[in-house]
């Protein structure tokens, strides 16, 4: 608890500087961030939009606070792309401790259930083949899941009794990596948008009938973006006191890699600002093709093209005139 006081207390501050500066910098990129553990993803954004002093920051894919590895920050117009970070494939480290259940699903929750019991790799292995592919998947209990408006999280610190319906979930890869000891075991895992690794931990224990929840957790990539090119939040501090933030830029663009670009003329470019169709001269794949038009390699707009029409549905807003 004292822990969540000064995580609260911390983004209530960064918050009231922020609200102050709201006429900071137009910038408009991604920080990619390698999240220490002990803090939480969005007092991690706050310092990064404090540190940019950026208009306006967001995530593609919260971190639970004991949670370490990639944190994708979008500032500026950059938050406009998000979605397509979010719904991309993400790849975990995580590590099970056997033998008890908890109320968080990590290690961090009180122990509700316990066993004596320990698995034989060989059983882990076959288990495993459980929860690849499309599977359903109860989120834990303390999530950002909503009830009725209210984060599960919140309800369950104030001890109100609620369930969360099970979602479908695609698990691509879910490996075994090695036994560390009798009660511990690593493993990676690739996922789509909305997998817990503290829910994979949980039902694989319950599975294994010895319980378990989530030891350690570490994301190795999220979409397009990898820890290669990641800062932790003291390498930016240093960066920013030394007047060398730039460093630490990824360009708007690079989120959309997998999304078709179509350059515009100077002609197009103004409508396209404006918010306004144009034509297409470049062919595309189907009738009703999402495409981002872009201008001297700088990204314009988002929407889509049928009929040899570009219809913007997201406009980057005096992007190509930012940082």
């Amino acid at each position: 608890m004292k822990a969540e006081k000064i995580y609260l207390f911390f983004n209530i501050f960064m918050e009231f500087l922020l609200s102050r500066r709201r006429s900071g910098e137009n910038i408009s990129c991604w920080v990619l961030v390698d999240k220490h553990a002990g803090i939480s993803s969005s007092a991690v954004v706050n310092k990064v939009r404090w540190l940019f002093n950026a208009k306006k920051a967001g995530h593609a894919g919260t971190l639970d606070p004991e949670a370490t590895g990639l944190l994708a920050i979008a500032l500026g117009e950059a938050t406009k792309t998000i979605p397509y970070i979010t719904d991309s494939l993400k790849a975990y480290s995580f590590v099970i401790k056997f033998g008890a259940e908890t109320t968080t699903d990590d290690c961090e929750g009180e122990i509700t259930i316990t066993s004596e019991t320990r698995p034989e790799n060989e059983k882990i292995i076959t288990s495993l083949k459980k929860f690849i592919g499309k599977i359903e998947q109860v989120p834990p209990q303390f999530s950002a899941v909503k009830i009725d408006g209210q984060r599960a999280y919140n309800l369950a610190r104030a001890n109100t009794d609620f369930t969360i319906s099970s979602r479908p979930i695609e698990v691509e890869r879910l490996n075994f990596i090695n036994r560390i000891d009798k009660d511990h075991a690593s493993f990676e895992m690739t996922c789509g948008k909305g997998g817990y690794v503290r829910s994979i931990c949980r039902d694989l224990g319950r599975d294994l009938g010895c319980y378990g929840h989530t030891h350690s957790i570490r994301r190795l990539w999220s979409g397009l973006f990898n820890l290669e090119n990641a800062y932790t939040v003291e390498d930016l501090t240093f960066l920013k006191n030394n007047n060398n933030l730039d460093q630490a830029i990824t360009p708007l663009e690079a989120s959309l890699k997998n999304i078709k670009e179509i350059p515009l003329n100077t002609i197009d470019l103004e409508r396209v600002q404006n918010g306004n169709h144009c034509s297409i001269r470049e062919a595309v794949n189907s009738l009703d093709e999402m495409i981002w038009v872009s201008y001297n390699g700088k990204a314009i707009a988002l929407g889509n093209c049928t009929n040899g029409t570009f219809y913007p549905f997201k406009v980057l807003v005096n992007y190509p005139n930012s940082k």
